[in-house]
């Protein structure tokens, strides 16, 4: 088995990762480089964008525009799959988004031919030599998806973006045992290397925290991604201990309905159900679309039961705050990147919204260090490759002590061969 980097050994957004055997290619994620970060421009990949694709397929480890949003630009013909809830929230993402947003008219286009896999059932594609199982992984996008790729006797996990600090991670070491066991190589996402500073408070913790805030303050205002479901639904449940009202758009709402009715495994959990009073929904003003509908009614109701808001940055949401009387405490439920300035993924948008006066109350959607040990430790590699990270030289420098780190750039392609045949050392460059 080969495999080749395409993009994502030195930047987070925008990974390709290509498995080649028997003339059969085999690629995980097509998405968008982040926005001020490295800009690499489109690819050009025998095989994926263009050429003979009777022998290629794209999985799709979740629904994160810097792992899907850029399959919009790839041949119709070519075969892609990914999970079916993830599938779903996407289309409501960009039905939601398509008026406003080309690309999203596109993917909706798009999502009609992507096919769908089942967690722990393995992946049939018609005359495919890969054997690939689908692990659901616990991470800030739902329906998440790490990957066992064999062929030619060599196993890699793919691990696309995952934590263990998150509700669902406790589930983590039963599925490895079950559907994984022991791999050759991991092709491992390194997101927080760089980060040190990236909170990784468990989500438990973190809805505990909210639940008192809630008490505490008649009125809170959360921003927070939508898409975020497992954080969307925990300060749902935590706003309901709290006795107060928990206030959505239509957009939002429609995401929550497309997990509780989704039949995932995950929707047994009481996280992702409703409690007898289910989130209340925005009024949009018919006369002005660009805002909600405020009535004397609705104040009332806010300034005797109180509420959790939860807010994007726009001006619908700014103006309905406005009106909104009494004290607010707007929180940042969001990687705190976006609000400091001079940080190339700041928005200015999300700034003015929360002015100055904010909680910062979060946690990471990725994992962080000490927890990717102990999950190296449960999978055994002979050989570990970073991506999805700006600094694979500190990834090396941190695991190098216990497994053998491959550090590639964009574009190496090395043979991956069972430890069972060759020895490690002769397998790439390393640090």
């Amino acid at each position: 088995m080969n495999i080749r980097i395409h993009r994502g050994t030195h930047q987070i957004g925008g990974c390709v990762t290509e498995y080649e055997h028997n003339g059969w290619r085999l690629f995980v994620d097509y998405g968008e480089e982040l926005p001020g970060g490295l800009n690499t421009g489109d690819l050009q990949v025998e095989g994926l964008t263009h050429g003979d694709l009777s022998k290629s397929a794209l999985l799709i480890t979740h629904y994160h525009g810097d792992h899907i949003g850029s399959i919009i630009k790839l041949p119709k013909e070519l075969p892609i799959y990914m999970g079916k809830v993830g599938r779903d929230i996407q289309r409501v993402l960009s039905n939601h988004l398509k008026n406003r947003n080309d690309a999203h008219k596109m993917m909706l286009e798009r999502l009609e031919h992507v096919d769908t896999f089942t967690e722990g059932k393995e992946l049939e594609i018609p005359n495919c030599p890969f054997k690939i199982m689908p692990v659901t992984v616990d991470h800030s996008a739902f329906d998440a998806y790490a990957f066992k790729i064999v062929a030619d006797g060599v196993s890699v996990y793919h691990t696309g973006d995952f934590r263990l600090h998150g509700f669902r991670s406790g589930k983590t070491p039963k599925m490895l045992k079950q559907y994984v066991s022991e791999v050759d190589y991991i092709v491992c996402e390194g997101t927080n290397v760089s980060r040190p500073e990236a909170a990784s408070k468990k989500e438990s913790k973190l809805q505990t925290d909210f639940e008192t805030l809630f008490k505490e303050n008649k009125g809170c205002v959360v921003y927070l991604s939508s898409t975020n479901i497992d954080r969307l639904f925990a300060l749902y449940h935590a706003a309901c201990k709290a006795h107060r009202t928990f206030y959505v758009d239509e957009y939002q709402k429609e995401v929550m309905n497309t997990v509780v009715n989704s039949g995932s495994i995950w929707t047994n959990s009481k996280l992702f159900q409703y409690e007898k009073y289910k989130p209340k929904v925005l009024i949009p003003n018919m006369n002005n679309r660009n805002c909600f509908f405020v009535s004397d009614s609705f104040k009332k109701a806010l300034s005797e039961h109180g509420y959790v808001l939860i807010a994007r940055a726009n001006r619908h949401f700014d103006k309905l705050i406005d009106q909104i009387p009494g004290e607010k405490k707007k929180v940042l439920s969001m990687w705190n990147g976006y609000v400091k300035e001079g940080s190339e993924a700041y928005n200015e948008n999300l700034a003015k919204s929360l002015d100055e006066d904010f909680d910062y109350m979060h946690t990471s959607g990725h994992i962080d260090m000490a927890d990717l040990r102990e999950f190296f430790r449960l999978l055994h590699p002979k050989g570990i490759i970073p991506i999805h990270t700006e600094k694979p030289e500190a990834f090396a420098k941190e695991f190098s002590d216990e497994w053998r780190v491959i550090v590639l750039n964009d574009g190496d392609s090395i043979s991956l061969i069972s430890s069972k045949r060759v020895d490690a050392g002769k397998l790439g460059s390393s640090m």
